[in-house]
């Protein structure tokens, strides 16, 4: 998928609504607790429900990877149900991984060869050897940490260096070298949504993912307000407050309603800044 054909689907669906798959098997409805495939389950009813307001999916593999084998394929069937149901739908695999030489390619290979997601989250800090592997797949696309919503962020993230520049500048600056808009996005935390404006000006025309908007408290209009480019640029990521909107046997239909709100208010963002 390139960047112009994400920006057609938040044309169409009046969204940029990624919606974060961090499914926790103790959370789960009690009425799904202990039944075969109770994750796939579970995503399955939730992707349903929330695909006519949303752009994308992000996975989060620490979930699935918790739950050894049985999650992983949990995760291998959200993918492909997906795929099947949804092609339109972008999916990120919220791996984080970050390593180098054939351990990057084996984990290229994983995720576009052996699971078929859209883009993969990258930590960048051992340079462009943890991301290259990742760019030789035509379509798909590298998602780079940048200024994560962590506390703790400021402990290496927002570090100032001799030159006065902060090292996650420093990280966009050398990092958009390495691909193009069409195969490189980063995260950019919502709660740090005042920086966008200086995160502009270094990559004007790549795409955002903003994870912290919803349960962890991130404003949506400030993030549009501060880093909306001319093809909205933005993929807004919402997790507990969308699939945890309800914990009985309706919450396909709280969770529909939950990203539906969202939907509306992006629709208003999508008409005041494009």
């Amino acid at each position: 998928m390139t960047s112009q054909q994400l920006f057609e689907n938040i044309k169409a669906k009046r969204s940029f609504l990624c919606v974060g798959l961090d499914t926790d098997t103790r959370k789960l409805p009690e009425h799904l607790k202990g039944t075969p495939n109770a994750v796939f389950e579970f995503n399955k009813a939730i992707i349903d429900a929330t695909a006519p307001y949303c752009v994308a999916y992000k996975p989060n593999l620490a979930f699935y990877e918790a739950a050894g084998i049985d999650g992983w394929r949990a995760f291998e069937e959200t993918v492909s149900y997906i795929r099947a149901n949804h092609p339109d739908i972008f999916i990120i695999a919220d791996a984080k991984r970050g390593d180098i030489g054939n351990t990057s390619q084996m984990y290229a290979r994983t995720f576009f060869e052996t699971t078929d997601v859209d883009s993969v989250t990258l930590s960048p800090y051992m340079g462009l050897d943890t991301v290259a592997p990742f760019l030789q797949y035509e379509g798909r696309w590298a998602t780079i940490l940048a200024l994560t919503s962590n506390a703790s962020a400021s402990d290496f993230e927002t570090h100032e260096l001799a030159d006065g520049t902060k090292l996650y500048e420093k990280v966009l600056k050398v990092s958009s070298t390495w691909g193009t808009v069409d195969n490189t996005m980063y995260v950019v935390g919502a709660t740090k949504a005042d920086m966008l404006e200086s995160i502009r000006r270094i990559i004007p025309d790549h795409f955002l993912l903003v994870p912290g908007v919803g349960a962890q408290g991130g404003s949506l209009s400030d993030v549009a307000r501060y880093g909306m480019n001319s093809r909205c640029g933005l993929l807004v990521n919402s997790s507990r407050a969308i699939i945890y909107a309800d914990n009985g046997k309706d919450f396909a239909t709280a969770a529909a309603k939950a990203a539906e709100a969202v939907r509306d208010e992006m629709s208003l963002l999508l008409d005041k800044y494009l």
